[in-house]
């Protein structure tokens, strides 16, 4: 290996490894903050909270290799071409191109190994992310119990405070309905004041009561021989009482993985398109079975489904009805309809709602069902597009950002970062509108996933073939030049004229 290749690789892995940590913590944080209500308060063990990040930073990947990538070229680029290295090489005879090579395999590299992780890494972290991510969201938060409501946190409890002191987390006039018995509110205890912590295991709740009085109604009793019924209660007064009430339902649960292994973006490659196929077969039956369905009940009805033709066709003539070959005349409906007489009229118009009320309910309920799946299907086709199009973009960055980088002349974090930012918030941009359109089924998932692609491939060619050719394109004094050749042309031109 050639020094240049040397040193060009060496002014790449750094960047490359520094932008990337930064931008999956970037996305993290962001991730993290969009589901902050439901994390925060549910007192989760360290090792539940690593094992949340962990998953969660692998699905991060995918997103966030491109972006390192275009950020890495660009402070490369950039700093060689700030630093007169790339002045240096091209003045003896070796082309961008050339210089650009070594990256431009390493990206290549990249770019496989984004679609290998996609695919085999990807299903299993989003798998594992995704379930742990609802159990979290299922779990019960920790006791907070406001003053003036009824809390039923606790099951089988229902307690309300008056008040409480901040400082030293004194309770004032408390209330506690015990339901344990699902008898309903048969045992009541009132305190004036009192404290409330967890147990050393966090699985009790300790309660601490003074100066207060507990009321409890007993199974209720008939006196026969009056013929009345009595509700006997015990009650208690109390200075000091404590109470223990066991957590349930506050732990972490973990669910099933396999209710969301059939999820889009649980699934690899081959699992993927076997939902496709699946789907779409699926489909066409549907449609298929409507459309025979919707046949049979607009031209497969009984033909002596409003009047009985026997009445009035002698059986000689309806012999010769039955054996005479069938031909399609047109009929004017209201001409026909003037013919018959009220009573199969009416029946007439009876048959045609019930036939049309029919033939909606059937309409409606498959065009719904065809929906539904329709949406699903395009789930999968959109994953399935988007395997390639994350790693395709790994490619297409670094020809985006290497000349890029050798047009601007800027490296370090400055310039190369607000470019890189503004680049990919374009690509994310036009990329979920293309996702959006797919999934109203407004354009094909190819041309909706790979279009913010095929708009950024000429963009990359067109800068490397500039970068290549030491053209200016970012100095304003060029575009300058331009109007001004462009004004005094016109001027000419309306003077002649």
């Amino acid at each position: 290996m050639k020094k240049l290749h040397q040193l060009v690789i060496k002014s790449f892995i750094g960047p490359l490894i520094l932008t990337f940590f930064f931008v999956v913590f970037v996305l993290l944080m962001q991730f993290l903050w969009k589901y902050i209500d439901d994390l925060i308060g549910k007192g989760l063990e360290f090792n539940i909270i690593a094992e949340f990040m962990l998953y969660t930073t692998a699905t991060l990947v995918p997103l966030a290799m491109p972006l390192a990538v275009l950020l890495a070229s660009l402070m490369t680029f950039g700093n060689l071409a700030e630093n007169l290295e790339l002045l240096a090489f091209k003045s003896s005879g070796i082309s961008l191109v050339r210089i650009m090579a070594p990256v431009m395999i390493i990206s290549l590299v990249i770019s496989m190994g984004a679609f290998l992780f996609s695919n085999h890494v990807l299903p299993f972290s989003n798998l594992k992310m995704r379930s742990l991510l609802y159990d979290i969201q299922q779990q019960r938060p920790e006791l907070t119990i406001k003053p003036g409501v009824f809390d039923n946190t606790l099951e089988g409890y229902s307690i309300r405070i008056g008040d409480k002191d901040n400082k030293t987390n004194l309770l004032r006039n408390i209330w506690i309905y015990d339901h344990t018995d699902k008898q309903g509110n048969v045992s009541v205890t009132i305190a004036d004041s009192g404290y409330m912590k967890m147990s050393a295991d966090e699985k009790h709740l300790q309660l601490t009561l003074y100066n207060g009085k507990s009321y409890r109604e007993l199974q209720k009793q008939k006196k026969d021989e009056r013929h009345i019924k009595s509700y006997p209660h015990r009650r208690e007064n109390f200075e000091y009482q404590e109470m223990i009430i066991e957590m349930t339902g506050f732990g972490l649960n973990r669910s099933d993985e396999k209710l969301f292994k059939n999820s889009y973006s649980m699934l690899n490659l081959s699992q993927l398109q076997h939902f496709d196929d699946s789907l779409t077969e699926d489909i066409d039956l549907l449609l298929d079975k409507l459309n025979t369905t919707i046949t049979k009940t607009l031209k497969g009805k009984p033909k002596g489904i409003l009047m009985n033709k026997s009445s009035f066709h002698p059986d000689s003539l309806k012999e010769t009805l039955e054996t005479r070959e069938l031909r399609i005349q047109a009929i004017h409906v209201d001409s026909a309809y003037a013919e018959l007489s009220k009573l199969e009229r009416r029946r007439a118009i009876s048959q045609s709602i019930k036939f049309a009320r029919s033939n909606k309910s059937v309409t409606t309920s498959n065009v719904g069902t065809a929906d539904w799946r329709y949406a699903r299907l395009r789930r999968y086709q959109i994953e399935i597009h988007r395997k390639f199009t994350l790693s395709i973009l790994c490619l297409v960055f670094f020809f985006i950002g290497a000349p890029l980088g050798a047009i601007i002349r800027k490296g370090g974090l400055g310039m190369p970062v607000i470019v890189s930012v503004l680049l990919f918030l374009i690509y994310y941009i036009l990329s979920m509108m293309g996702e959006k359109f797919v999934r109203e089924s407004i354009i094909p998932p190819y041309m909706g996933m790979w279009a913010s692609t095929f708009i950024l491939v000429p963009v990359s060619i067109w800068l490397t073939y500039k970068a290549a050719n030491d053209s200016v394109i970012m100095n304003i004094e060029t575009y300058f030049v331009w109007i001004k050749k462009l004004s005094q042309w016109m001027k000419k031109r309306f003077r002649v004229s």
